[in-house]
C-alpha cells in the first residue's frame, strides 16, 4: 500500500480532498492529511504543521498552483515516489522541480485513479 500525503486536506464533505482521504483509506493507504486548518477527516487529525520523517510513496495535491510555491519545498523534501496533480492543481513549474529530481508526476485525479484500480 502506498502512503500518500493529502496536501489540502479538509474536513469540509463536499471538497475532493476529504473524499480522496476517506477513498485512500477504503482502498488501504496509509493517509497524512496535511492543511492550514485544523480539524479531522476520517478520523485523522489534519496537520497544520508540515510533518516529515514520513517515508511518503505519493503526495496528492489539492492546493491550487497559486498557492503551491509556499509549498514547493516541503513537497520535494519529502522526496516521494510520485506527485499526482489533481484536477485544477496542475503546475508546470513544480512538475518540472519534481522530475529533475527524480520524482514522477501524473495530472490525473486520486478518485478516478482508485475507482478503476490504477493508484
Amino acid at each position: 500500500m502506498k502512503k500518500t500525503l493529502v496536501l489540502g486536506a479538509s474536513d469540509n464533505p463536499s471538497r475532493y480532498s476529504y473524499r480522496a482521504v476517506h477513498q485512500l483509506q477504503r482502498h488501504g493507504h496509509e493517509v497524512v492529511p496535511v492543511g492550514i486548518r485544523k480539524g479531522q477527516v476520517a478520523g485523522l487529525d489534519i496537520h497544520t504543521d508540515r510533518p516529515t520523517g514520513e517515508d511518503i510513496d505519493t503526495v496528492t495535491l489539492y492546493v491550487g498552483p497559486q498557492n503551491q510555491p509556499a509549498w514547493y519545498d516541503y513537497i520535494l523534501d519529502l522526496k516521494p515516489k510520485r506527485i499526482i496533480f489533481n484536477p485544477g492543481t496542475e503546475n508546470e513549474e513544480l512538475e518540472r522541480m519534481a522530475q529533475e529530481r527524480g520524482i514522477r508526476t501524473e495530472e490525473a485525479c486520486t478518485l478516478v485513479m482508485l475507482s478503476v484500480g490504477n493508484y
